[in-house]
Formats: C-alpha cells, sequence, structure tokens
C-alpha cells in the first residue's frame, strides 16, 4: 500500500462538493486523515468566490496513474466538474495527487511530488499537519519548512465543518 496525498479544492458548492469528493475517495481508497479545511480567496480573480481547500491522505494499492486518471478524474466527473481552457475557472471540485510515497514523477500527465507545494500554502500547510516529518522527495526538504515559509493570510480555517467531516469519516463515511 502506498501513502498519499490528495489536494482537494471547491469553489462552487464547496461545502457539499468537497464532503462528496471524501465520501468518494474513502469508498475508492482507504482514506486516513483529513487536514483542516481553509477557505482561501480564489487566486488571481478576485470576481469568483472563495474555495474551500485541504488535503487527504489516502493509502491505495492504484499506482499513480491509475489515482490520477481512474479514480480524481472520475470522481470530479461525477461531481459535475467542468475543464474548460481557463485552467483557474470557477470548479465543483479540483482533486489533485500532490504526493505518493517516496517518488519523484514527470510523465503521464503527472508531476509528483506537486511543485505548486512550495508555493501554495493551501497545500503545503495541509500537507505539514498531516505528515509533519516529511521530506518531500526530489526537493530534499522538509514539509515543516516549506510550510513556514508560506503567509498564512487569507487562510480561514473551518474547524467547525472539518470536525463533522472527521465525525462522519470515522463512522465510515
Amino acid at each position: 500500500m502506498a501513502r498519499a496525498f490528495i489536494g482537494i479544492g471547491s469553489n462552487i458548492d464547496p461545502a457539499e462538493n468537497v464532503q462528496a469528493a471524501i465520501r468518494s475517495l474513502a469508498q475508492k481508497t482507504h482514506l486516513v486523515g483529513i487536514s483542516m479545511v481553509y477557505c482561501t480567496d480564489a487566486l488571481d480573480r478576485p470576481e469568483q468566490p472563495p474555495y474551500y481547500n485541504c488535503v487527504v491522505e489516502i493509502e491505495t494499492e492504484a499506482p499513480p496513474a491509475e489515482v490520477k486518471h481512474g479514480i480524481l478524474r472520475t470522481i470530479e466527473n461525477n461531481l459535475g466538474r467542468k475543464r474548460t481552457e481557463d485552467k483557474y475557472a470557477p470548479r465543483t471540485i479540483d482533486l489533485d495527487l500532490i504526493v505518493y510515497g517516496d517518488l519523484t514523477i514527470d510523465a503521464e500527465g503527472i508531476k509528483l511530488p506537486d511543485p505548486e507545494i512550495l508555493e501554495r500554502p493551501f497545500l503545503a500547510i495541509p500537507l505539514f499537519e498531516l505528515a509533519p516529518d516529511m521530506v518531500l522527495a526530489g526537493y530534499g526538504l522538509r514539509i515543516g519548512e516549506i510550510a513556514a515559509k508560506l503567509p498564512l493570510d487569507g487562510m480561514k480555517p473551518l474547524k467547525d465543518y472539518v470536525k463533522l467531516l472527521r465525525e462522519e469519516m470515522s463512522r465510515g463515511m
């Protein structure tokens, strides 16, 4: 079983869609943990509604390409994700494989670990919450060092929402 981390984001009915995505992941993989969910402004798009962002940890026997193209894309499609040329368009759900064990990959449309971890607090900080001792493969950097250098402003923790998600997870979703 591989330990993998999935970045989750939504700014269209985010409370509903993030919960639905986590439920689906729990049905298709072994869900290990859910980070804090943060409400954040849309990147470079002040006119868009804010996002709910978090990271979940899973254990899976599926290889990275199957996780990304089979499991994650299927969940996105089932939740009404519409892909357009505008990669920053509002979305019902965005699921990204950001870390898969100690693998470094740049093939099959997969880049691991996701280089955006180095610059996006809504990826690095939740990843640190779930795996505080992680050393990011290929970079040799501790996730704690990365998270500590990123700004927290604009990241509002949704503690009550996360409590509900974790309670549901503990009941087996």
